[in-house]
C-alpha cells in the first residue's frame, strides 16, 4: 500500500457485477482496500487476497460493515447507493466517506461526508486512477475555497464550538466573513483565490471596516458564543499550548485530567489547543500521566533535570532542585516543549538516567514553595552539561509562559501535581509529513501516469518550477498550497519541501519528465541525507514519469533501441572538464546519446564543443533528432545530421538525440537497430 492510501484506511469497495469488480480490483490493490463481491460473482472474478464474498443481500450485509470502514467506494447506481445508506447515516462527523463510480469508469462522485469523512479528497484520488471525471458538488469546492470545517485539518487544528453550517452557508453565498487569527499557520491565507469572501484585519477603533456576515476565530482561547447573536461564529484551535506537569508518584489520571481542566477553564484556554504534555524524564513511566496522554492522543515529552535547570522560570524552588536536580519541572518543561516545537533540530529533550521524586519530597516542595519563589535562579552547571552552553541563553529568553505553575489536588484521588502552560510560536500538527517526488512527464496530462496525477491531487502542498506547475494546473484542488519558484531555485525548492514536510504536511515536489533523471528526487534525498534523515520521517514516495529522452524519442521513431546514455551540457553543477570526458567516452563507445540542457542564453559554446567531439568519432551524416517541448503546444521537431546540428535553433527545453554508427532514417523516422534481423 502506498502512502496515499494510508489516510483513508480501512477502505471498502463494493461491486455487485463482474464488470464492476474488474474495475475496482486495481484500485483496491493500489489503495489497500478490501473488495466485497456477492456470491454470484465468485466464479467470474479473480479472487485476490483483498477480496471478500458476502452471502446475504447487500441491503442486509451493508449494516454489518458500515462502522468498520473509514471510506466505502460503491460501483453501483448512485440512486441505489442513496437508498442503501440512508438508514445508516448518523452525521458528517461519524459517517464514512462514500464515493460512487459508474461501471464504465467515467465518473467518480463524492456522495457523502465530503469534508469530514474525506470523500471529496478520495474522489480526487480515484478519478485519475480510473481516468474518470471527479464530481464534487460542495459549494466551497466550486468556489475554489477550502471547506470551513476542514480548513485547519492539514495543520492539526482542532475544531471548537460554533455554528459550522451557518458559517459555511455564508461562505457559499460569497458574503463577507471576518477571520480573526491569533495563532497558527497562515499558509492557507496566502493561497486563496483572488475573489474570496474573507478579510483578516483587526479593525482599529473608529476605522471603517466591512460588515461581516460570519466570523471565524483561530486562537487558543475558549470562547463562549451567545446563542442569541445574529452573527454565526466558529472557532479553530491550533495546537500551540504545551502543558508542563510535575507530580507525585502514583498521581491518578483523573487528578491530572481534572487539574488541567480546572486550570484551562480558569484562564479561558481551550483544551483542544493542547499540543502535548511535558515533564521531567523520571516521569516518563508515570502511569496516570501516560494513560492521560494515551487517552487524549497527546505526545508526552520528557527532559533531563539538568536541561530543565537551564531554563529561566518565574518560580524556581530550591527544594525541587535538591530532590530532582532542577529548580523547576512544570514551568521549565512547558517552556522546553515550545522550544522543541519551534526548532526541530533541538534534541535536548532525550531521556537520561535519573531518580524519581518521592511523595515526601513533593510534600516538602509544597511547604517550601511559597518561600522559594524569590530565590535566585541557580543556573546551569557548565561542567555537567557543556553541550548546552550554546543553548542556555536561548532557553532563558524563551519564557513564554501563559500560566505560571499551579498546585492541584483532588479529594479522594491519590497524588498531587503542578501545572504550567506555555505558548509555542508554531503549532504541533500531530501528523507525519510526507514527501511525494513526482515526475509529470513531458507536459500533457494524458502522458502523465495515473499514480502521479493522484499524488498531485492528494498533496497538501505542491512545489515546483512555475512552468511545470502551470502544465498540471487542472489537477490542483481548492485549499492546496501551491508554491511556484524560478528555474534556478532547485535547492530552495528542496529545502522548502523538507521544511513543510517536517511540519507535518504532505508535499508534492514536481519535476518534468522523470523526477529521478535530472529532476528533483536526487536533490531532495541529498538534502535529507545532509540533515541526518532517519529514512522514515518524513516519509518519502517517488512517482516516476516519462523522461524527456523517452518523450523525444517517441516523436521521432526508435532511436534508443540499443545502448544509450544521457549527458547534460550544463556546467552549473558539473565542471566542464568532467562533462567533456563523458562526451569523449560516449562518442568513442558508440553510444546513442541524449543531450540535455544543450544551450542557454549565457551558455552557448558547450554545444559547439560537444559536436566537434562527436565529429572526431562519427560521420557528419550521423542522424540527429532535435526535439523541443515534446507533447506541448509549442512542440518543434527537427531531423538533421551531426554535421548540420549547429544550424538548428535549440534552448533549455530541447533534447538532442545523437544516433550511433548504426542509426539510420527511413521516411522521416529514426531507427537504431537492435540486431534482431542481423
Amino acid at each position: 500500500m502506498n502512502l496515499i492510501g494510508q489516510e483513508f484506511q480501512p477502505i471498502a469497495a463494493i461491486a455487485t457485477t463482474p464488470t464492476a469488480a474488474k474495475l475496482l480490483q486495481p484500485i483496491c490493490q493500489t489503495l489497500g482496500a478490501t473488495l466485497w463481491i456477492p456470491e454470484s460473482c465468485q466464479k467470474t472474478v479473480n479472487l485476490s487476497l483483498n477480496t471478500q464474498v458476502y452471502t446475504d443481500s447487500l441491503k442486509n450485509h451493508l449494516p454489518n460493515i458500515w462502522q468498520n470502514y473509514c471510506a466505502i467506494v460503491f460501483c453501483l447506481a448512485s440512486g441505489a447507493v442513496v437508498r442503501l445508506i440512508s438508514p445508516l447515516l448518523q452525521d458528517k462527523y461519524r459517517d464514512p466517506a462514500v464515493v460512487v463510480v459508474d461501471e464504465a469508469g467515467k465518473f467518480a462522485i463524492s456522495l457523502c461526508s465530503g469534508h469530514q469523512g474525506g470523500a471529496d479528497k478520495l474522489t480526487n484520488i480515484l478519478a485519475p486512477l480510473l481516468n474518470a471525471t471527479p464530481v464534487i458538488t460542495g459549494a466551497s469546492h466550486n468556489l475554489e475555497l477550502p471547506g470551513i470545517d476542514i480548513l485547519g485539518k492539514p495543520y492539526g487544528w482542532q475544531p471548537g464550538e460554533g455554528d459550522w453550517n451557518k458559517v459555511s452557508g455564508v461562505v457559499a453565498r460569497g458574503e463577507t466573513v471576518q477571520v480573526l487569527q491569533e495563532v497558527g499557520s497562515t499558509l492557507w491565507q496566502k493561497h486563496l483565490p483572488d475573489q474570496h469572501p474573507f478579510y483578516f484585519e483587526f479593525p482599529e477603533i473608529g476605522e471603517p471596516s466591512p460588515t461581516p456576515k460570519a466570523r471565524i476565530w483561530i486562537s487558543f482561547t475558549q470562547r463562549k458564543f451567545s446563542p442569541d447573536s445574529d452573527l454565526p461564529k466558529v472557532q479553530w484551535h491550533p495546537r500551540v499550548l504545551w502543558v508542563g506537569v510535575g507530580c507525585e508518584r502514583g498521581t491518578s489520571k483523573k487528578l491530572i485530567a481534572s487539574g488541567i481542566e480546572q486550570v484551562f477553564r480558569a484562564h479561558h484556554l481551550a483544551e483542544q489547543a493542547i499540543a502535548g504534555i511535558a515533564t521531567i524524564n523520571i516521569k516518563a513511566d508515570e502511569i496516570g500521566l501516560v494513560e492521560f496522554c494515551q487517552e487524549r492522543n497527546l505526545p508526552l515529552r520528557t527532559f533531563p533535570g539538568e536541561l530543565l535547570n537551564c531554563v529561566e522560570v518565574p518560580n524556581p524552588s530550591k527544594i525541587v532542585a535538591a530532590e530532582v536536580g532542577t529548580s523547576s519541572v512544570a514551568e521549565a518543561a512547558a517552556i522546553l516543549g515550545t522550544k522543541q516545537e519551534q526548532d526541530k533540530d533541538f534534541h535536548g529533550w532525550q531521556d537520561t538516567d535519573s531518580h524519581g521524586c518521592t511523595d515526601d519530597s513533593f510534600s516538602l516542595l509544597q511547604q517550601g514553595e511559597k518561600q522559594d519563589q524569590d530565590t535566585d535562579f541557580p543556573g546551569c552547571n557548565d561542567d555537567s552539561l557543556p553541550q548546552l552552553q550554546q543553548e542556555e541563553n536561548i532557553l532563558k529568553l524563551s519564557t513564554n509562559l501563559l500560566v505560571s505553575k499551579q498546585i492541584f489536588r483532588l479529594e479522594g484521588e491519590p497524588g498531587a501535581m503542578t501545572i504550567a502552560v506555555a505558548l509555542a510560536e508554531k503549532e504541533y500538527t500531530g501528523r507525519t509529513g510526507k514527501l511525494l517526488l513526482i515526475g509529470t512527464g513531458p507536459g500533457q496530462l494524458d502522458q502523465m501516469t495515473s499514480a502521479a496525477k493522484t499524488a498531485v491531487s492528494y498533496a497538501d502542498v505542491v512545489i515546483g518550477y512555475s512552468l511545470y506547475i502551470d502544465l498540471i494546473q487542472p489537477l490542483l484542488n481548492p485549499g492546496q498550497i501551491v508554491e511556484k519558484m524560478p528555474i534556478t531555485q532547485e535547492r530552495q525548492r528542496a529545502e522548502r519541501a523538507i521544511e513543510l514536510a517536517n511540519f507535518g504536511l504532505t508535499v508534492a515536489v514536481v519535476s518534468s519528465g522523470d523526477c529521478g533523471i535530472y529532476g528533483m528526487a536526487g536533490l531532495v534525498l541529498e538534502q535529507l541525507r545532509a540533515k541526518g534523515w532517519d529514512g522514515k520521517i518524513p516519509a518519502v514516495e517517488i512517482f516516476p514519469g516519462v523522461s524527456a529522452l523517452q518523450s523525444a524519442a517517441s516523436r521521432v521513431g526508435a532511436p534508443l533501441m540499443h545502448d544509450f546514455c544521457a549527458i547534460s551540457l550544463s556546467d552549473l553543477l558539473t565542471p566542464w572538464e568532467v562533462i567533456e570526458k563523458r562526451l569523449i567516452a560516449a562518442a568513442m563507445a558508440d553510444f546513442v546519446v541524449a543531450i540535455y540542457n544543450p544551450k542557454s542564453q549565457n551558455r552557448t559554446e558547450q554545444l559547439v564543443k560537444a559536436v566537434n567531439i562527436f565529429l572526431e568519432y562519427r560521420q557528419p551524416e550521423n542522424p540527429v533528432a532535435v526535439v523541443r517541448a515534446a507533447y506541448r503546444e509549442n512542440e518543434e521537431i527537427t531531423l538533421t545530421s551531426l554535421g548540420e546540428l549547429l544550424e538548428v535553433s535549440v534552448d533549455m527545453l530541447t533534447v538532442i538525440l545523437i544516433g550511433n554508427q548504426s542509426t539510420g532514417t527511413y521516411n522521416n523516422w529514426i531507427i537504431t537497430p537492435r540486431g534482431y534481423l542481423g
